[in-house]
């Protein structure tokens, strides 16, 4: 029979790799499950809808592209708050936490990037233009591109968590960037939409399905990060017992 798993006393318990994984083998299926439910609602609400007067069935992209590109930023941001780990408090998975999310992020922004692409065409007549916005986002899908590369071309995992830190917290300029390029240039896209302090722009009939299908997008990027943390601190333990294995063997030879 397996050891029962540590209880959490305390927040600060997570930062043992033991409870975390002990923590999200309870918690993921369920994620998994709630993911499923709310993208089977939203994708329903999404093609019940009816199309919008001007952009006509071209709207239904929407709902894939606004909440990917929030989940570009967003998974940004949490990789930043996981440097602050690394460098300021030493949290023992601030590193594994980013790293697990570089992919995902980098994911998300190309997903972002390629359906902004196929709703611009038939809206501005391009597939691409070099304004502010979309070139914000496409430096931050080569920066997510960038992490990725480094994390694998350095050998010593603490060289390259803190490298990795310094540069993520030195990128993370780009998201007030790309949040608030609409006003502070002149850009094909519209201004803010969804989220303004006078309330929503956008008719309910198109709010509904675009928040379902934000929620659905926002808890497959947790399903998938927890599962990835997983894998980097099972890889992490193999790669431990390896070297350790390895050093054994040339003492006894």
């Amino acid at each position: 029979m397996s050891e029962p798993i540590p209880a959490i006393k305390k927040f600060s318990d997570l930062a043992n790799p033991t409870i975390f994984l002990g923590l999200t083998a309870r918690i993921v299926p369920f994620l998994a499950v709630a993911t499923a439910l709310m993208f089977a609602f939203g994708l329903y609400l999404a093609f019940t809808t009816e199309g919008d007067y001007q952009q006509g069935e071209t709207v239904r992209i929407m709902y894939v592209h606004v909440p990917a590109a929030w989940l570009s930023m967003m998974c940004y941001s949490i990789m930043a708050a996981s440097a602050l780990g690394t460098l300021v408090w030493r949290h023992p998975l601030a590193d594994v936490s980013a790293k697990a999310a570089a992919p995902l992020g980098a994911g998300f922004t190309f997903l972002a990037l390629v359906t902004g692409s196929l709703w611009g065409k038939p809206m501005w007549g391009t597939w691409w233009e070099w304004d502010a916005r979309l070139t914000s986002v496409f430096v931050l899908f080569l920066m997510y591109l960038g992490l990725m590369a480094l994390t694998r071309a350095l050998d010593d995992p603490a060289k390259s968590a803190r490298v990795a830190a310094v540069l993520i917290l030195i990128g993370f300029v780009n998201i007030p960037i790309i949040k608030f390029s609409v006003e502070w240039w002149n850009t094909l896209h519209q201004p803010a939409s969804v989220m303004r302090m006078d309330g929503s722009a956008i008719d309910g009939e198109f709010l509904r399905p675009l928040l379902v299908m934000a929620g659905a997008f926002t808890l497959l990027f947790f399903t998938l990060h927890f599962l990835a943390i997983r894998n980097e601190i099972w890889r992490r333990r193999v790669s431990a017992q390896r070297r350790l294995a390895a050093r054994m063997a040339n003492r006894e030879s």
